[in-house]
């Protein structure tokens, strides 16, 4: 059973979700918050497994609230909920440790998996995705000097976040690279560790953040 908290200051939004999570044999709505405060209370107090949080509500918004969440020990995932396919709030988010976004008006199916993914630690949404998300935002954002760690990375695990990067899913980068899937992941899972980030996500915005690759570059 994966445990779900339901975070937005509209009722009948929240209404509409559980209502589709209930449906679900393996989801459970075990609270709900109708703003940000609200929802660090409870994400401390009942341990969800998933937070689905709203960006802008009164009194502390998603993105805040987020980032107090995710430095909980333990902390559940966030998966940030807005309106906007392309909303500039969504990277703050992402920032501050959420590990996706959803659009409101997502089918039913989509959101019940993508809580699935979450709650297993994998990526929310696709690679294509991600990198029209970042390239959008990225310039927006102060170029940061490279993070040490990108020292420890070898040759290939650089090109392979690079490829991540750009949106290739690790099938995409097998291809590319002529080498199997179970390598590519291997190489996943050592750069996530040496980088010290939580999943594909992170990896993005940190291989943009530190001009590893640049919006708009093939």
């Amino acid at each position: 059973m994966i445990r779900v908290l339901l975070a937005d200051d509209q009722r009948l939004v929240r209404s509409g979700f559980r209502m589709i999570l209930r449906a679900d044999p393996e989801l459970e709505v075990v609270g709900e918050a109708g703003d940000g405060v609200e929802a660090v209370s409870l994400a401390r107090e009942l341990r969800p497994d998933v937070v689905l949080m709203d960006v802008r509500m009164p009194r502390v918004d998603g993105i805040e609230a987020t980032r107090q969440i995710t430095v909980m020990p333990d902390p559940p995932r966030v998966l940030v909920l807005t309106t906007f396919d392309l909303d500039e709030y969504v990277y703050a988010a992402l920032r501050a440790g959420a590990s996706g976004f959803l659009l409101k008006d997502a089918p039913e199916e989509q959101l019940a998996a993508a809580i699935r993914i979450a709650a297993d630690g994998g990526a929310l949404f696709s690679p294509s995705v991600t990198r029209r998300l970042i390239e959008r935002f990225a310039s927006l954002e102060p170029g940061g000097a490279a993070p040490p760690q990108l020292d420890e990375l070898t040759t290939r695990e650089v090109e392979v976040l690079r490829l991540i990067a750009r949106g290739l899913s690790n099938a995409d980068i097998a291809s590319e690279l002529v080498v199997s899937d179970h390598t590519v992941k291997t190489h996943v899972s050592r750069i996530l560790s040496k980088l010290d980030l939580r999943d594909r996500t992170q990896a993005v915005i940190a291989a943009y953040e530190s001009g590893l690759v640049r919006a708009g570059a093939s």
